[in-house]
């Protein structure tokens, strides 16, 4: 048994096949999930888990290229965003797209993990970088 750190088999899976260029969601509750894209559920009640919790662990052991956020994310939820940034890698590429592009670019993503976080716009599409 695993003694520290994740061990939800699915989303451990996951994170052992992705390679450079992947792309994985990390979602809110609400996130749609296309036909075909594979859903890692999270979410159990209301906001738990918390969305920065699922990224902070994902942070320590996948090696990030990029982070893309929605647009809508600046001015509808601010310092949650912020909060966001400041759990990446320091001088990680950071863009921002409309959340219907987002949305669109899900259907590309290897996996979208969905957290159980009831604040609006709070998805990120992560792109995986090259531990060498």
């Amino acid at each position: 048994m695993i003694k520290k750190g994740i061990f939800h088999p699915q989303l451990l899976k996951l994170l052992g096949e992705v390679r450079h260029m992947d792309t994985i969601i990390i979602g809110d509750a609400g996130l749609p999930v296309p036909e075909g894209v594979t859903r890692i559920d999270l979410g159990w009640i209301e906001n738990e888990p918390r969305f920065h919790k699922v990224l902070e662990e994902i942070v320590k052991v996948l090696v990030i290229e990029k982070a893309t956020f929605a647009n809508e994310a600046k001015d509808i939820s601010p310092d949650f965003l912020q909060k966001s940034i400041s759990i990446l890698p320091e001088g990680l590429e950071i863009d921002y797209i409309p959340h219907v592009d987002l949305k669109e670019q899900s259907k590309q993503s290897k996996a979208i993990i969905l957290s159980g976080e009831f604040t609006g716009y709070t998805n990120i599409i992560i792109t995986c970088g090259c531990a060498y």
